[in-house]
């Protein structure tokens, strides 16, 4: 019997929301200690994370071109989307860790979280009464926070890296199981269908494109920093000879990246009040800035170091909702669904190139190079939004607010 209440109700979709998504970095949280164990590659250690990004982009496309989200009862569609995403995720166990199947079973998780992620985003805005940025607010950041979780995971059980896969599929089993308890707040509306043809006309919308161009510029930097900072402090932790370097560098990454949840709902409040291109040109000024730095504070005093990755993981989420949001409020009511999966499939295909990219750097240039290089984005995405802000059709944003 689904319980009712809309406190109740939100509150389980986002904690659901959160314990799913656990499984997105579950293998990327124990990479320091798959290098050490099985000495596998950039390579390797950069497809860990990005053919998850991968499978995102190919089941979102598919979930939009077919109408599933329409077609299946979304509690059961977020359900099935959860156990198959966890089974993916443990079979990781299973095979060798620097092989393909490997890499095949992440893209499978994926592929499952394009039933997750935006699934939980349609159950959730049916509770929405008037505040729908909160909401949506609150589940960008347990998208923040399940990223974040699998580095709590590694310090719970340091001793051994399959412990922290397991608990990440026990995470996703519990929610799979727990959000068919939830009740809706409404009809759920349906979703926009993707539609090729509309492709030409959307960048044809130059305030559109702008606000695209933004959200490719926040890609380039998001993930690719999720994805390696854990590394980069747990070669900064054990290079200063710290005991328990391991735990220590988990922990502080679990804080780093957690804590964007809070610049996430922060992000989405002061959008509604002063403007949404007001908010992704001070986030992005900022977090291009610490992605500048951060790289060559390695070898700094150790808190230095810590808070300027905080002000980071802070930073660069926290414009992350806003992007969707300028789409929304911009194109074409019957074009939002084909913008918005657009705007998302380029912006992780985006994210993949990052992501590649940071490690080779790494090997040349060092953390200090490879963290400049993802400066780029949030530069270029800077200017697309100053651009944006000063066009007529800004008005339609936040209500006038810009």
């Amino acid at each position: 019997m689904a319980r009712t209440g809309k406190t109740f109700a939100v509150s389980m979709i986002t904690v659901c929301q959160l314990m799913a998504l656990a499984l997105w970095f579950s293998a990327t949280a124990v990479l320091p200690q798959l290098r050490a164990e099985f000495d596998i590659g950039a390579l390797q250690s950069s497809l860990f994370t990005s053919s998850v990004l991968l499978g995102f982009v190919l089941g979102t496309v598919v979930s939009a071109f077919l109408g599933l989200a329409d077609r299946i009862e979304p509690r059961r569609f977020w359900a099935v989307s959860a156990i198959i995403a966890a089974t993916a995720n443990i079979l990781i166990l299973t095979v060798p860790v620097d092989g393909v199947l490997v890499i095949v079973l992440r893209l499978i998780t994926g592929i499952c979280m394009a039933g997750i992620y935006p699934i939980g985003m349609k159950m959730v805005a049916t509770w929405s009464r008037g505040d729908t940025g909160f909401l949506v607010g609150l589940l960008v950041g347990a998208l923040t926070m399940g990223s974040a979780l699998p580095h709590l995971f590694s310090v719970a059980v340091p001793l051994d890296w399959r412990w922290v896969i397991v608990a990440a599929s026990i995470s996703a089993y519990v929610a799979g199981f727990a959000i068919l308890f939830v009740q809706l707040g409404g009809v759920i509306g349906k979703s926009p269908r993707f539609d090729p043809s509309m492709v030409g006309k959307i960048w044809a919308n130059k305030p559109l494109r702008h606000a695209c161009y933004g959200y490719f510029g926040h890609m380039w930097e998001l993930y690719a920093m999720w994805g390696w900072i854990g590394l980069f402090l747990y070669g900064s932790f054990s290079g200063r000879l710290i005991e328990n370097a391991g735990i220590w560098s988990a922990l502080s990454t679990f804080a780093i990246v957690g804590v964007g949840a809070f610049g996430s709902l922060a992000g989405g409040y002061y959008a509604d009040r002063i403007g949404r291109t007001t908010v992704t040109i001070a986030a992005m000024v900022v977090s291009g800035t610490c992605a500048l730095i951060a790289g060559a504070f390695g070898d700094a005093p150790i808190m230095l170091l810590i808070v300027v990755c905080i002000v980071w993981g802070i930073s660069v989420v926290a414009d992350s909702a806003q992007f969707s949001s300028c789409v929304i409020e911009l194109a074409d009511p019957h074009q939002v669904g084909t913008a918005l999966t657009l705007q998302n499939a380029i912006g992780f295909l985006i994210a993949l190139v990052s992501i590649h990219l940071v490690p080779v750097i790494a090997d040349y240039a060092g953390w200090w190079g490879a963290f400049a290089m993802l400066a780029v984005g949030p530069l270029l995405g800077t200017i697309a939004m100053v651009r944006l802000r000063l066009m007529p059709e800004s008005i339609q944003l936040s209500g006038g607010k810009r």
